[in-house]
């Protein structure tokens, strides 16, 4: 029967967005994570009588069809570009973008990378690099004997020396924006990559033409709100059990078909 095929299909669509809800909620501690939402569109449809079909009977135009849909499938899993709450850390090298934009790393292919997660370190010779040792863009090496570092809301780099009180500017930090954040592709560790449907990458000064400005301290924390999530999960669980008894009404109605004598 068809109700059983389509059921199935229903009861797939709930696991994946129980699988999307779980991913998000794993996240939760996440720095500068944004929740993941999935979207369904519906099958193709039986016609069994087209809308606007000619009766056979009075040759009138029927007002509506007779159509059978097959089912539902996973459209997207897009993201939710949403700003996060700064979290205080005190750290030189912590870096939180407030409003628009990304910081460009380099992966070891050469191929640029982007990411919001402004939790960044100092190798042995003094260059900024992420968690994965991927270096900021700009190759930014802070000098061994810099006493401190500091960095403007708009991305100046200054370092202070013992027995001085000026700042030293040794580089400029950029942001990167594009004209569809939804369209890039996600590769993990906080990275993401440029796509055709995301655009050609944007880079400019931090605070102009649209981009954020950054705060030298702070760490952006997840978007994910855990109560929505939750929320989220247990509708998922109820459609899930409404098309397992889909499936099991589908089953007895083919079991007392197959019964009449």
């Amino acid at each position: 029967m068809q109700a059983l095929r389509i059921a199935a299909t229903g009861m797939d669509a709930q696991q994946k967005r129980v699988e999307v809800v779980s991913n998000n909620i794993a996240n939760m501690s996440t720095t500068a994570y944004d929740a993941r939402r999935a979207e369904f569109a519906d099958l193709h449809y039986q016609q069994l009588r087209a809308p606007g079909a000619i009766s056979s009977s009075t040759g009138l135009v029927v007002p509506s069809g007779v159509e059978i849909g097959l089912g539902v499938r996973t459209a997207a899993v897009s993201v939710n570009h949403a700003q996060g709450s700064l979290r205080q850390t005190g750290g030189d090298l912590d870096l939180a973008v407030e409003g628009h934009g990304y910081f460009e790393v380099t992966l070891p292919s050469g191929d640029p990378a982007f990411t919001r997660d402004g939790t960044f370190k100092k190798t042995g010779e003094g260059l900024i690099v992420n968690n994965d040792g991927y270096p900021l863009a700009g190759n930014i090496t802070i000098p061994q004997d810099a006493r401190s570092i500091t960095i403007n809301n708009s991305g100046e780099v200054f370092v202070y020396f013992d027995g001085q009180t000026a700042g030293q500017q040794i580089g400029t930090l950029t942001l990167t924006t594009f004209v569809n954040e939804k369209g890039l592709e996600a590769l993990g560790g906080n990275l993401y990559r440029e796509t055709q449907a995301s655009g050609s990458p944007l880079q400019g000064e931090p605070g102009l033409d649209g981009r954020g400005t950054l705060r030298q301290g702070f760490l952006e924390e997840s978007s994910v709100d855990v109560v929505a999530q939750i929320a989220d999960m247990i509708e998922a669980q109820r459609g899930y059990e409404l098309n397992s008894k889909v499936i099991s009404a589908a089953d007895e109605m083919l079991s007392s078909a197959t019964r009449i004598r």
